[in-house]
């Protein structure tokens, strides 16, 4: 029986290509937006927005076999590493073998969760017409359900990233992250309760999917939430069963020869490869999301922005983490956040090669740029964490003080009045 080989990929098939985010117009406003002003004119934000959309269309321009074989090499060094993962944890007569078995099982998870999973779900190699990792059915190895994670990061994040009451990402409605947001008592465990989202970081990243707080506070309906939720326990007895009942029911069959401690050995094994899971995915997140630098935007000077000012904002608004190519692939080359969310809808890996014409850009328009070690972003984030987890002296940053109240309470009904405009009828002479 012959074996079938994947289709050439045709050069410049990527061409049509156009899954960039949109930028934020309200269309009840003529005044522009005022982000990048400190930086540049209007007319070099235009300019700078123009340079950018070259960089990505060059890229899309250029995709074709090499990146086709890429991803599909990882893919088979991702099963490779889970298989022998399952078969290391079967072993846990032989320590070796076991710690090895637990080692490969978590860099599988890894790999399927950062450098294929999140990928392929922003649509990355849709342009290769492939099934397999096509955006719309790929599912990861994660409690997750694609679908809400995908509405969740590639539209909103990706759209209205670190636009304060836009953005769900900032504080993911549990940490304070940066001084604009208010301060609640639960902030003070800033820290510890980080160390534990770390540890179950898939779980949190399921629950911020389903939007309970969006549906308890009426900005999504019931019938969504109640999708949301189905599919998420859906998501959860699949991978529940998979882990933690399925294959240690398969360790049974070691009993007669290890005792019945074996298949508690292999369930013990899928858990520690989750939590290195979990350990990893969360450390990148917030090493490229959270460091000190890292800036936050209000919503009305965003407002009408620019492709200028959108590639801006995702600039400013990311950091990056330097090391080595293994390292880059370990971290679905997230550890290149200001090229990814500069352009979330082209290959990852092609990232390092784009990042060379961001430096000169940056250069150009002297730009903040914000890279270090991982020790170095990782530092900045838990120094940022004690810092804005302490109670302000400023009473308009708590979120329980009258005037904390009063001001949210002035924009709510600043942002219903233009809602109300935009509704009401136009008159025309």
């Amino acid at each position: 029986m012959s074996k079938t080989k994947n289709a050439p990929i045709k050069p410049h098939s990527a061409r049509n290509h156009n899954a960039a985010p949109l930028s934020l117009i309200d269309p009840t406003s003529d005044k522009k937006a005022t982000i990048g002003l400190d930086y540049m004119t209007y007319e070099q934000l235009e300019e700078f927005g123009e340079e950018l959309n070259a960089v990505r269309q060059r890229v899309l321009d250029d995709l074709g076999q090499k990146d086709a074989d890429y991803i599909r090499r990882v893919i088979k060094v991702q099963r490779a590493s889970e298989v022998l993962g399952r078969i290391g944890i079967f072993m846990p007569f032989f320590p070796p073998a076991f710690i090895a078995g637990i080692l490969f099982l978590g860099l599988a998870k890894i790999l399927d969760n950062m450098e294929i999973g999140h990928n392929i779900m922003h649509g990355q190699y849709d342009w290769m017409n492939d099934p397999m990792i096509d955006a719309s059915r790929f599912e990861w190895d994660n409690i997750a359900p694609s679908q809400d994670w995908k509405h969740g990061h590639n539209y909103i994040h990706h759209t209205y990233t670190n636009i304060h009451g836009m953005d769900r990402d900032i504080g993911y409605n549990m940490f304070r992250i940066d001084e604009d947001q208010p301060w609640y008592a639960s902030h003070r465990f800033n820290l510890p309760l980080a160390f534990i989202l770390m540890l179950v970081f898939e779980w949190g990243i399921m629950y911020h999917g389903v939007e309970l707080d969006q549906y308890l506070q009426g900005k999504i309906s019931k019938e969504d939430f109640q999708g949301r939720r189905k599919r998420a326990m859906k998501k959860i007895r699949k991978q529940v069963f998979k882990d933690y009942i399925a294959w240690p029911v398969l360790g049974i069959a070691l009993v007669p020869f290890t005792g019945w401690w074996a298949p508690v050995a292999i369930l013990v094994a899928n858990l520690v490869a989750n939590v290195i899971r979990n350990v990893w995915s969360f450390i990148i997140i917030f090493c490229g999301h959270f460091p000190a630098e890292v800036q936050t935007f209000a919503e009305e000077d965003a407002q009408n922005e620019t492709r200028g000012q959108w590639y801006l904002r995702q600039l400013l608004g990311s950091a990056n983490i330097t090391g080595s190519k293994p390292f880059h692939i370990m971290t679905g080359n997230l550890s290149h956040q200001i090229e990814h969310h500069l352009f979330p809808d082209i290959p990852a890996r092609r990232y390092p090669e784009v990042a060379k014409d961001v430096h000169l850009l940056v250069e150009k328009y002297g730009l903040q740029y914000n890279t270090g070690r991982l020790s170095k972003q990782m530092f900045s984030v838990i120094r940022q964490l004690a810092k804005l987890g302490k109670k302000p002296s400023d009473p308009y940053k708590i979120g329980n003080s009258p005037e904390s109240k009063a001001l949210r309470r002035a924009k709510r009904e600043e942002a219903a009045r233009r809602a109300e405009q935009l509704s009401a009828p136009q008159l025309t002479s």
